[in-house]
């Protein structure tokens, strides 16, 4: 028995495409300027945040070109299609997060013993413009629905707080004779960045390594099969996922009457019902008879 659920949003994934698109650009272009603003400005804390939107510009990257290459349909050589990639996509950001997150905080720590004043007004005005940048990528990502889009609205929506924080310490600088406030702000910021990369990560090895993903439970799903009619043992239950959305089941079930073609059909009916809730993309059962040696026990002899 299998089965595979393959919905068509192609509308819904064009939108989608074309929003996480002018949202990459807007924040790539701005990373930019952030960089070369930090410099300018000598401002520690814009170069964390620079990181930051680097580090969103790549994740909007990568989901933009891999949300229209993992819909590409599966091949001889990718049975499952393309829904890795997006797992890849997600290690090589996190990796580069890592990186980005370690130099900012080399460059910050040696400030706090000699804070050194950024140069406020531009501070002021690079953060104005953070502000309606990263709040017009994520309204434009806001009016999305799939998960992708969700994901990164966060991002965005982090980055605004962010440079909030950057303007409020930009004008208490204007005030007050306070440069440690710099360095302070970017290091809360990275070690803030660096807390969610270190889960993300985490939770990304997890799936690399075919964990089962985190929100189903093998026993749960093993005991709804086992309490069906007809069945008797369930046994090889393997749970795997693709991405972190589309989950793959494989199981094998000892039929406890020998059933007919027609018995069978219509327990295949009912196992489709029991796994329903479960939202897995793929699952492959296979029907065993009572006494019957399993085949994979057989190959582990």
């Amino acid at each position: 028995m299998h089965s595979h659920s393959h919905h068509s949003h192609e509308h819904a994934s064009a939108g989608a495409s074309s929003r996480i698109a002018w949202a990459f650009f807007l924040n790539a272009g701005f990373s930019v300027i952030e960089f070369i603003g930090g410099m300018l400005t000598n401002s520690t804390a814009i170069m964390a945040d620079a990181v930051h939107d680097l580090g969103d510009s790549l994740a909007i990257g990568l989901a933009w070109g891999l949300a229209k290459f993992s819909d590409s349909p599966s091949s001889d050589s990718f049975s499952y299609g393309y829904r890795r990639f997006s797992l890849l996509g997600a290690l090589i950001n996190g990796v580069i997060l890592l990186l980005g997150s370690l130099w900012v905080l080399n460059h910050a720590i040696p400030r706090l013993q000699n804070p050194v004043m950024p140069e406020t007004t531009g501070m002021l005005v690079l953060a104005l413009f953070g502000v309606v940048v990263n709040g017009l990528a994520a309204y434009k990502l806001g009016q999305g629905s799939t998960q992708n889009e969700r994901m990164l609205n966060w991002h965005l929506l982090e980055d605004v707080l962010g440079w909030v924080a950057v303007l409020i310490v930009s004008v208490v600088l204007m005030f007050a004779d306070w440069p440690i406030l710099d360095p302070i702000l970017s290091i809360v910021f990275t070690l803030f960045i660096l807390l969610n990369v270190l889960r993300q990560l985490w939770k990304t090895l997890r799936l690399f390594l075919q964990a089962a993903p985190e929100e189903l439970e093998i026993s749960e799903i093993r005991s709804a099969l086992q309490n069906l009619d007809g069945i008797g043992d369930v046994h090889h239950v393997q749970l795997w996922s693709l991405d972190g959305e589309h989950h793959v089941l494989t199981a094998h079930v000892v039929v406890t009457d020998n059933a007919d073609l027609a018995g069978l059909s219509q327990l295949k009916l009912h196992i489709a019902d029991a796994l329903k809730p479960y939202g897995l993309a793929y699952t492959t059962i296979e029907f065993e008879l009572g006494g019957e040696i399993c085949r994979d026990e057989m190959g582990s002899m």
